[in-house]
């Protein structure tokens, strides 16, 4: 893609890296380059300092939390957790369904939605961002309360709080929520490229990685920092296999990222200084049997702050000269430069190949569909016909692979077939002669009702009224709920979802679909005999009984434009 006169939100611009895509970005004279930093100070100052090196490239800082509402964007995390009506809306906007309201809500929609950028540049380290967070340190302080809970027979505030700050850990829901988020965005507001810079977690080190976050090696909270980027990039990869997104890309560096500046200065450890404080020995503790963590309080504060020679590596923090030399040894995670990274990054938004995209590695070194199975599937499929005959069943839907929406096609489809034959068959009778057929089928077929309702697939008999159900339901969810509010609109999506539906509406639209179907066979030219149509005339034999499972694949791909992009 090329860049010129191109609209680009760069995530973690402020950062790093960051900072030298952007320096890379300018030289290609860019529309407008927003810029994107967790902090409303580093967006600015990063607009501020590359608007000296290119005053003709327009400059837009914004600055927020992507990861959260549009109204929590600038809060602490602290100041989120601690509210409980923020805390309860953080935990609903995680693991509740998507829908509009979350979409609309969020920052990283908001942003994408404002500027409708042609290219998406994500630098934002989003495994660190997540991960530690520490589900583990909030397993222990539930344990803590949930013990105390016990002991006292009585459920906290305490406790209540820290089961709900433990919800907002949990790692995987949030990466999930944010890439369905990103998605529809980006899909809604026609980006044309998204590009992840991404991390490995350990610096390109194995499980034996000697710089820990605990007294465990390895640790697990840097694993999980691994993991959830391992995570991360499957996500993508899928966003990569989906009709009508953006090109998808992601450059995963493998060893530390250095350098930003070099200086002399007060240390800072989350951006607070690190203050010095000093215990005589005279003033020094007794070590006895128990340890006490808050200590004896022998020691006092100075009053100074840590100063020091550092090496400032960006988003990984500042290192002291034997730190950043103990790293970068060979051996350990040696390092990268970012410079060398923004190089890689706008070659591949240009569309060369550096061989460094993990999305297209991915892409050819997964195992895909292959010639055998295409050509052993005619086989399964035809021992599978010939046990039906055999045993005089018909195999339709189990409700095992899911979703139930299949089940209730595929049960649709074989009750329309037991009382029409094929497709010429269902579109030439009147909706209303096809519903009453279907009514009566159901109510003498006890066998195939049996199947439905036993399953969890109700049937909705065709006065919208009546419901044949079993003892469990697959939709609607129960949630933990004992009853939820019927309504019509709550039962058409039920019934579009997993439910048998009678109703004549329902036999109109599959009336619609096949008239869909026989429409297009009818448009292909009838002696076509080459490669050109993927199913050509003969594949519908529209004559012939109907072939449920073809019908439900259509239905999947055309209808729930669920089609497969890549093989």
């Amino acid at each position: 893609m090329d860049i010129k006169q191109r609209k680009i939100l760069i995530l973690g611009g402020w950062g790093l890296v960051g900072m030298a895509i952007i320096r890379k970005l300018i030289k290609h004279n860019p529309k407008e380059i927003i810029i994107l930093s967790l902090r409303e100070s580093e967006a600015r100052d990063a607009c501020k300092e590359i608007q000296k090196e290119a005053p003709n490239v327009k400059l837009t800082p914004e600055w927020g939390n992507i990861f959260v509402r549009t109204i929590f964007k600038d809060l602490p995390r602290s100041d989120i957790m601690d509210i409980p009506k923020n805390r309860k809306m953080l935990i609903e906007d995680v693991l509740e369904g998507l829908d509009k309201e979350k979409l609309d809500s969020s920052f990283l929609n908001h942003l994408i939605e404002k500027y409708q950028p042609n290219i998406v540049i994500d630098s934002v380290n989003s495994a660190t961002g997540l991960a530690y967070q520490d589900i583990y340190s909030g397993y222990y302080n539930l344990k803590q309360e949930m013990t105390k809970a016990i002991e006292k027979n009585v459920l906290t505030d305490e406790l209540t709080t820290e089961m709900e700050k433990m919800l907002t850990t949990l790692y995987i829901p949030q990466i999930i929520r944010h890439i369905q988020i990103l998605h529809a965005s980006m899909v809604n507001n026609k980006t044309g490229l998204y590009i992840k810079i991404g991390t490995t977690g350990t610096g390109g080190m194995g499980l034996n990685i000697p710089y820990t976050h605990s007294e465990e090696k390895p640790s697990r909270v840097l694993l999980s920092k691994t993991s959830l980027a391992g995570a991360h990039s499957m996500l993508l990869f899928l966003m990569g296999r989906t009709p009508d997104g953006p090109i998808i890309k992601e450059i995963k560096p493998a060893a530390a990222i250095g350098w930003k500046r070099i200086g002399y200065g007060t240390i800072k450890k989350q951006g607070k200084p690190i203050k010095l404080y000093d215990c005589t020995v005279e003033k020094a503790e007794k070590l006895d049997e128990l340890w006490n963590f808050e200590g004896e309080s022998g020691w006092t504060n100075t009053g100074e702050n840590l100063k020091s020679v550092f090496i400032d590596s960006g988003e990984n923090g500042i290192f002291s000269l034997p730190e950043f030399e103990t790293i970068t040894t060979a051996g350990q995670m040696e390092f990268v430069t970012p410079e060398e990274i923004a190089a890689n990054t706008i070659m591949e938004i240009m569309g060369d190949s550096t061989g460094h995209d993990i999305i297209n590695g991915l892409y050819n070194s997964v195992m895909n569909p292959t010639y055998r199975a295409g050509y052993m599937r005619h086989d399964a499929l035809e021992e599978m016909n010939y046990l039906q005959d055999k045993h005089d069943v018909e195999s339709i839907a189990f409700e095992i692979l899911g979703p139930p929406r299949l089940s209730k096609i595929l049960f649709e489809a074989s009750l329309i077939k037991k009382v029409c034959k094929s497709m010429t068959c269902i579109v030439s009778e009147s909706a209303e002669e096809l519903t009453s057929k279907l009514e009566i089928e159901i109510s003498k077929n006890a066998n195939l009702r049996s199947q439905m309702i036993s399953i969890g697939l109700p049937i909705l008999m065709s006065d919208g009224k009546t419901l044949l159900r079993g003892p469990q339901v697959k939709i609607p969810v129960q949630k933990a709920r004992k009853t939820i509010d019927i309504t019509s609109k709550k039962m058409d999506s039920w019934a579009d979802a997993g439910w048998i539906d009678l109703r004549q509406k329902n036999v109109e639209m599959w009336q619609s679909r096949i008239n869909e179907i026989l429409s297009v066979n009818e448009s292909l030219p009838e002696n076509e005999t080459s490669s050109r149509y993927h199913h050509g005339r003969k594949y519908w034999m529209v004559d012939e009984p109907l072939q449920i499972g073809k019908l439900a694949s259509w239905i999947f791909i055309n209808e729930d434009k669920g089609l497969r992009i890549k093989s």
